[in-house]
C-alpha cells in the first residue's frame, strides 16, 4: 500500500538521516530554556545561581567560608569563592583535565557519590557547563597545590587550554567569569535587588558564610556584604523586622539519617503567613516533603497543647493548618545526601523519608516549647482559635456569595461588561476606577477581545484584615467572581477567564493608592497570577498637546511632554494635562491606553518573595515606622508612587 506521495507509512521522509545527535553543549544551545527556565530575566540569573551554588557547596563540605561575586561594568559576572579549587589533574576516562571536563561536559562533576561532596545543591551536574556552553566567553581560574591555573571557553568551547598563569600562590578557590551571550538571551542587565536577595539568603542559610557582593556597573560602586552567625534565626529576625511578634524565635536542630534539619519559626499578630523551605540551599517554592513534615507537626502541637490545656473545648472542632500558620513566619532548612527533586527546576522536595525525620523533630521541641512557655503557649492557641473562627465566617460568605450567584443566572457580576470572545488567552480584563472612567472604557474598548470591570472607591486592605472581613467587601467580591479562579487555598489558575488583567487607574494619589491595594490583594491571595505574569498596570498619557491644526499628540511624563515640546513657541499651541481616566473620551482612551498597537504597559513580576513580602508589609502593614522610614528614604527618588 502507498499513499499518494509515493512513500510508503514505514519512511514516510523519517530515516536515520532525520536523527541529529547534538555533541558536547549543542544541546544547551539548542534547547536552553530546558536547563535555565527561560532565556530572559529568570533565566539569565540562572547562570549566576548556578555559579555561586558550586561556592556554596563547598561551603557545605567545610572548605569555603568567603565568596566574592562582582557585577561588571562590561556586563560580565564574577563568582570568587576561597574552596579546595576545581581539580586539575588529567581525567582517567576523558583525558583532559578534571576542570575541562567539568565545564564542557554535561552530568560531570563531584557530586554524583565518589567522594566529592556529601551534601550539595546540584541535581543533574549540569550547573556550570550549562554557564560555560551559554556564555560569549568564560574564564576559569583555580588556586591549588601552590599554583594558579587558567582555561578560557567561548560559548562551551575550549579556546585555551589549561595552563599555569601562577607559581607560589597561596590559598586555594575558584573564579568563574563570564559573559552572557547576547546571541540567547534577551536582555543580559543583572539586576542588584534579584541578585542581592539571593546572595543575603544564602547567608542566612550558611552560617558563618560570609558573602560580598559588589556592582561596578554605576558611576559609584557599591558593595554589600552578608554574613550571619545566627543562621535562620537571623533570617526570622530579618523578616519579621517590620512586624510585631508575639514571642521569641524557636528553633529546631537535629541530626538523624545523615539529615540535618534547621527550622525557625515565630508568630506575629498578622495575618499573612510566611513560610520558606530549602533543601540543600535550593529555594524549593513548591514546598515538598520537609514543608509537609513541618506543618502536620506544628498543627499537631498547637491542637495537642490547646486541648491538653482546655483552651480548645472538647466540643470544638480540632484547628486546621491554615488557621495555625496564621501570621506565622517560618524558615525550613533541611540538608541531605541525594535530594529528590521534582522538575527540572528544582522547586519541590520528594524524598519521602525526609517528611518523617522534619515531623519527628518539630513535634518533640514544639512540645518542650510550649510546656516551658505557658503564657505565650495560650496567646499562640488564642490567635489560631481566633483564625478558625473567621474562616468558617469566611466560608459562610463564600458559600452565600455562590448562592447569590446561582441565584443571578450567569453568576458574574452585573456590572462587570464582558467580552465576546470566550477563550482567556484572546481576553484581557480592565480593572477601571471609577465609573466615569469605566463609561470612557466601556465606549472605546473592543469589545470581543476586552471586557471592562468598573471599581467604585478603595479596596479593602487585605494586609490588616482577615479573610472574613475581605470577603464582606463589595469590589472584592466582585473581581474574584469576575476572574473566575477563587482565591487563598482555592486559587486555580486553570480557571482564570482573561490572560491579562490589567489595572487602569488615575496618574494621582488615589489611582496610586487603589492600584497598591489591588496588588496587595493579588500578591496574598492570587500569588501565581502574579508569578506567572498575567498582572500588568496601564500607562495612559498625562498630557494631550495640540499644535494648531495637527493631530493631537500625547506624552506620558514630564520629560516626554519637555522633549515634545521642545523649542516651539506660539499661541496655537494647546496643552492638557489629564488628572483623571474620565476627563479622556472613549476614543482617546482607546488609542492611548487601550489599543495594543499603540499602548504603554507593565507587566508586574514577582522575582524575589522575600523582597516583595518586606515591601507589601512596609506600605500596608499596622507599623507606622517602617513607613515612615521607607518614604523618608526614597521620597527624593520616587517615580511612580504604585509598587
Amino acid at each position: 500500500m502507498t499513499r499518494d506521495n509515493g512513500r510508503t507509512p514505514a519512511s514516510n521522509g523519517y530515516t536515520s538521516e532525520s536523527i541529529e545527535v547534538l555533541k558536547g553543549l549543542e544541546a544547551v544551545r539548542k534547547r536552553p530554556g530546558m536547563y535555565i527556565g527561560n532565556t530572559s530575566t529568570r533565566g539569565l540569573h540562572q547562570l549566576v545561581w548556578e555559579a555561586v551554588d558550586n561556592a556554596v557547596d563547598e561551603a557545605l563540605a567545610g572548605f569555603c567560608d568567603r565568596m566574592v561575586v562582582t557585577l561588571h561594568k562590561d556586563g560580565s559576572v564574577s563568582v570568587e569563592d576561597n574552596g579546595r579549587g576545581i581539580p586539575v589533574d588529567m581525567h582517567a576516562e576523558e583525558k583532559m583535565p578534571a576542570v575541562e571536563v567539568a565545564m564542557t561536559i554535561l552530568h560531570a562533576g563531584g557530586k554524583f557519590g565518589k567522594g566529592g561532596y556529601k551534601v550539595s545543591g546540584g541535581l543533574h551536574g549540569v550547573g556550570v557547563s550549562v554557564v560555560n556552553a551559554l556564555s560569549e566567553w568564560m574564564i576559569t581560574r583555580v588556586k591549588r597545590d601552590g599554583r594558579e591555573y587558567e582555561i578560557r571557553f567561548s560559548r562551551g568551547l575550549t579556546t585555551q587550554k589549561l595552563k599555569t598563569i601562577a607559581n607560589n600562590v597561596e590559598g586555594t578557590g575558584t573564579l568563574q567569569h563570564f559573559m552572557p551571550d547576547t546571541e540567547v538571551f534577551e536582555e543580559t542587565d543583572f539586576h542588584w535587588d534579584l541578585v542581592a536577595g539571593r546572595l543575603r539568603e544564602l547567608a542566612f542559610l550558611n552560617r558563618g558564610l560570609t558573602i560580598i557582593l559588589t556592582d561596578e556597573r554605576g558611576e559609584q560602586p557599591k558593595t554589600a556584604t552578608f554574613k550571619y552567625d545566627g543562621g535562620i534565626v537571623s533570617f526570622i529576625e530579618h523578616l519579621n523586622a517590620k512586624k510585631d511578634p508575639l514571642h521569641d524565635i524557636i528553633y529546631v536542630f537535629g541530626e538523624r539519617e545523615d539529615t540535618v534539619v534547621e527550622c525557625a519559626l515565630q508568630w506575629n499578630d498578622g495575618y499573612a503567613e510566611q513560610i520558606y523551605s530549602f533543601a540543600n540551599n535550593i529555594n524549593t517554592i513548591e514546598g515538598g516533603m520537609h514543608l509537609t513534615g513541618f506543618k502536620f507537626a506544628l498543627t499537631n502541637a498547637v491542637n495537642e497543647y490547646g486541648r491538653r490545656k482546655n483552651f480548645i473545648k472538647e466540643n470544638e472542632a480540632a484547628l486546621r493548618g491554615e488557621d495555625v500558620t496564621e501570621g506565622l513566619t517560618a524558615v525550613i532548612s533541611v540538608k541531605l545526601k541525594e535530594p529528590q527533586f521534582e522538575g527540572q527546576t528544582k522547586t519541590k522536595l520528594g524524598n519521602a523519608y525526609v517528611r518523617g525525620i522534619v515531623q519527628q523533630l518539630a513535634s518533640e521541641r514544639m512540645g518542650f516549647w510550649f510546656e516551658e512557655n505557658p503564657r505565650f503557649g495560650k496567646i499562640i492557641v488564642d490567635k489560631c482559635m481566633s483564625a478558625s473562627r473567621a474562616r468558617e465566617a469566611a466560608k459562610k460568605a463564600r458559600e452565600l456569595a455562590r448562592r447569590k450567584n446561582a441565584l443571578d443566572g450567569l453568576g458574574l457580576p452585573g456590572k462587570l461588561v464582558d467580552c465576546s470572545n470566550k477563550d482567556p488567552k484572546e481576553s484581557e480584563i480592565f480593572l477601571v476606577e471609577g465609573d466615569s472612567a469605566g463609561g470612557s472604557a466601556k465606549g472605546g474598548r473592543d469589545p470581543k477581545s476586552q471586557a471592562i470591570l468598573p471599581l467604585r472607591g478603595k479596596i479593602i486592605n487585605v494586609e490588616k484584615a482577615r479573610m472574613d472581613k475581605v470577603l464582606a467587601n463589595e469590589e472584592i467580591r466582585t473581581i474574584i467572581t469576575a476572574l473566575g479562579t477563587g482565591f487563598g487555598e482555592e486559587f486555580d489558575l486553570e480557571k482564570l477567564r482573561y490572560d491579562r488583567v490589567i489595572i487602569m487607574t488615575d496618574a494621582d494619589v488615589d489611582g496610586s493608592h487603589i492600584r497598591t491595594l489591588l496588588l496587595t490583594f493579588f500578591y496574598r491571595q492570587m500569588r501565581s497570577l502574579v508569578e506567572e505574569g498575567h498582572v500588568f498596570i496601564a500607562q495612559p498619557p498625562l498630557y494631550g498637546v495640540k499644535r494648531g491644526k495637527k493631530a493631537l499628540q500625547y506624552a506620558y511624563s514630564d520629560p516626554e511632554l519637555k522633549e515634545l515640546l521642545g523649542d516651539a513657541e506660539g499661541k496655537d499651541m494647546q496643552i492638557q494635562q489629564y488628572k483623571g481616566l474620565g476627563e479622556m473620551d472613549p476614543e482617546q482612551l482607546w488609542e492611548t491606553t487601550m489599543n495594543p498597537e499603540h499602548r504603554v504597559f507593565r507587566q508586574i513580576s514577582l522575582d524575589d518573595a522575600v523582597s516583595a513580602d518586606e515591601m507589601f508589609t512596609t506600605l500596608m502593614g499596622d507599623k507606622v515606622e517602617p513607613r515612615k522610614e521607607f518614604i523618608q528614604l526614597y521620597a527624593k527618588s520616587v517615580k511612580n508612587l504604585d509598587l
